[in-house]
């Protein structure tokens, strides 16, 4: 199986996740399983249903998580020193060409990307496009509206 590239933040959060998993919500799954058999009938009990179709879930997320973690190659920002280029966990200032407007991302992992909080898919449009890009380069990303401009005016490993 290929390594996964994931941040030191990035795979914290699958730890935690997993653990609560484990610990809360696998034990809890089993107690409703278990209550709605001591009422009997299962073919018509609805609340058996929905417990079991949790239980899938859980186990099947478990799963997951536990196939992603083992691997999970983890990348910790702090300790690149990738001489200001573009690469995983990099987190990278943009002006847009056309507007003047800045933004700001940081390069992730599939499970942590989050447009919201500036963190980017590795395998996005635009990270692509940075990835091995210097400060001072101009880029082209082709969004859903049309090709953006960016010029890239700082790289940090934080």
């Amino acid at each position: 199986m290929a390594t996964l590239p994931v941040t030191k933040r990035g795979a914290e959060a699958l730890k935690a996740e997993l653990h609560k998993l484990k610990t809360v919500d696998r034990p809890w799954v089993i107690n409703a399983i278990a209550e709605a058999r001591a009422q009997g009938d299962l073919s018509e009990n609805a609340e058996y249903d929905a417990a079991k179709d949790r239980q899938g879930f859980i186990e099947g997320r478990i799963a997951e998580i536990e196939g992603k973690l083992s691997s999970a190659q983890i990348i910790d920002p702090t300790t690149i020193d990738a001489g200001g280029k573009v690469v995983f966990a990099s987190t990278v200032d943009l002006e847009d060409e056309d507007s003047g407007a800045q933004v700001t991302y940081q390069i992730v992992g599939e499970d942590e990307a989050d447009l919201k909080l500036g963190r980017i898919n590795i395998s996005s449009p635009i990270a692509r496009a940075l990835i091995g890009k210097e400060i001072g380069d101009s880029v082209e990303v082709q969004a859903p509206g049309g090709a953006k401009h960016y010029e890239i005016v700082g790289v940090r490993y934080e």
